[in-house]
């Protein structure tokens, strides 16, 4: 029996067994109500209604202190001898690398043939909400990071969830948030395996098996899949091996490379087409509110952009925390500050950069998705591109396997800190989360599992139910935090010392 029937008969196997689970669970995950003429799915409306809850609670943190978020990523209010392992740059490149992936290329796509132009509006607005519910989120995780002896720092909602709780509702509260600290860990790992792992090796090879040689080629054969999924799960381990620092390291250069290649890339098209660019802007306001031909209408277009958004950024997910609290800091607000950059980052820059060069170039595959075909979101973006940039197909095979990479890396440390939680940290332990990592890497290269891949989506998405309870109950501690913070930065900037007693740190003055 050849490996391609035995990879096709585990695909089957797997699909027929776990199918209908995975149905039973998206729909009820991804219930939705029926609003002006389309279907909401209410854990989109549960992510969006956190993000104006504390962008409201906060007072529009997110535009009010944005520039101090870019000083603090800059190192300006660093301080000798804080506890972590890595810095606030660093940190922030590892978390994004792990939302910046194919959802900002395919999945751009597909939303603005789904919801048209007008989608473009709400995802930006979606993101900007987003910042205000990463920065809860991030700061708790900080807050209440386990610090080992070895140096190392281990945060997330499995973290900050029972020990949040503990704190401000004693016993009972200790017990709610053990149970949702496990159950959080569960979605994680679950999620890690499958959609941060599996999935991104399998989209990645079919990307660059199709750019590479096509059917015929020798990538699209079992040993070029094997050899493609050897390949990868070898450099994912030697990273992996090195934790956070070593992943922090390598993010820190691939995150900014690509963002930056991606969206010069995106400039050119749209500079290329310079005098399309207001028309451009004015479909995109006028498609937000007066949308017309698109599925749903100005109600389908924003749900559309939210949902796209939603997908994108994880804000409220509590996946971005377990990154972010390895950072060294002894003010865990400073982080959560660097950490509404995030969805900025990701949404508001990098999906509408792809949204804006799609609408602009207009390919012909756009027009046909929008009138009903069915055609994958990469081949649109391509095409998009394509219209200036003949060999820009090449390229984006390069950011699909730079962006999948990246996320690999950082779900593969998230899923490692869900494990160590679940099975302790011993040295086996975590050196079996490696060993089995690293074989759903191969293992992606040949299997589709698509209903596994599901089931995932509908895990991590059951994580914001778990962890957005949790951020509201503990919403006053993060005040409490952002306030101290912000007399250490008016005391950094007086010149003079403060002390830090919500925290228990000792803040020092700048050398």
């Amino acid at each position: 029996m050849s490996l391609d029937s035995i990879t096709t008969t585990i695909d089957d196997a797997v699909s027929d067994f776990f199918d209908p689970v995975a149905t039973a669970v998206g729909d009820i995950v991804f219930y939705a109500v029926p609003v002006g003429g389309t279907e909401l799915p209410l854990i989109v409306a549960w992510l969006v209604v956190a993000g104006l809850v504390f962008t409201g609670w906060f007072g529009l943190l997110q535009a009010r202190k944005l520039k101090l978020a870019l000083d603090v990523v800059r190192g300006k209010y660093d301080e000798k001898g804080s506890p972590g392992e890595v810095n606030h740059f660093q940190a922030l490149t590892a978390a994004v690398s792990g939302t910046v992936g194919l959802g900002n290329i395919a999945g751009v796509a597909v939303a603005v043939s789904i919801g048209g132009p007008g989608a473009t509006f709400w995802m930006i607005l979606c993101g900007l909400l987003g910042m205000a519910t990463k920065f809860v989120e991030v700061t708790l995780g900080v807050k209440y990071r386990e610090e080992h002896e070895d140096g190392t720092v281990s945060g997330g909602p499995m973290h900050y969830l029972p020990k949040g709780l503990a704190d401000r509702f004693g016993g009972n509260g200790a017990k709610l948030g053990k149970v949702l600290a496990v159950l959080a860990s569960v979605m994680i790992l679950f999620f890690g395996l499958f959609g941060g792992n599996l999935f991104q090796t399998n989209q990645s090879y079919a990307q660059i098996s199709s750019t590479f040689g096509g059917e015929d080629g020798f990538l699209a054969s079992s040993a070029g899949a094997v050899l493609f999924g050897l390949v990868v799960a070898a450099l994912v381990g030697l990273v992996l091996l090195g934790g956070i620092r070593s992943i922090a390291s390598v993010t820190s250069r691939l995150v900014p490379a690509m963002a930056i290649m991606y969206v010069l890339a995106c400039l050119i098209v749209i500079l290329t087409n310079v005098t399309a660019v207001p028309d451009a802007f004015g479909s995109i306001i006028e498609g937000a509110f007066e949308a017309d031909g698109v599925a749903g209408g100005v109600i389908g277009a924003l749900i559309v952009g939210f949902q796209r958004a939603a997908f994108s950024n994880e804000a409220g997910l509590g996946s971005a925390p377990i990154a972010h609290s390895a950072v060294k800091t002894k003010h865990p607000a400073s982080e959560g500050l660097v950490a509404l950059l995030e969805p900025f980052i990701d949404t508001v820059v990098i999906c509408t950069m792809t949204a804006l060069t799609i609408v602009i170039a207009s390919p012909a595959s756009w027009d046909a998705a929008r009138a009903g075909e069915s055609i994958g979101g990469v081949t649109i973006t391509s095409d998009a591109f394509e219209t200036v940039l003949p060999w820009f197909p090449n390229l984006l095979t390069v950011a699909v396997l730079l962006f999948a990479f990246s996320t690999i890396l950082t779900w593969g440390y998230y899923g490692l800190k869900a494990w160590s939680y679940l099975f302790g940290r011993s040295r086996t332990s975590e050196m079996t989360f490696k060993v089995v990592w690293s074989v759903f890497v191969v293992a992606g290269s040949l299997l589709s599992l698509d209903s596994l891949i599901s089931l995932a989506d509908s895990a991590l998405f059951l994580l914001s139910v778990f962890n957005i309870i949790g951020l509201y109950l503990l919403a006053p501690v993060v005040k409490r935090e952002l306030n101290s913070f912000l007399d250490f930065v008016r005391a950094r900037r007086a010149g003079t010392e403060t002390g830090t007693e919500d925290t228990g740190l000792e803040a020092t003055k700048a050398p």
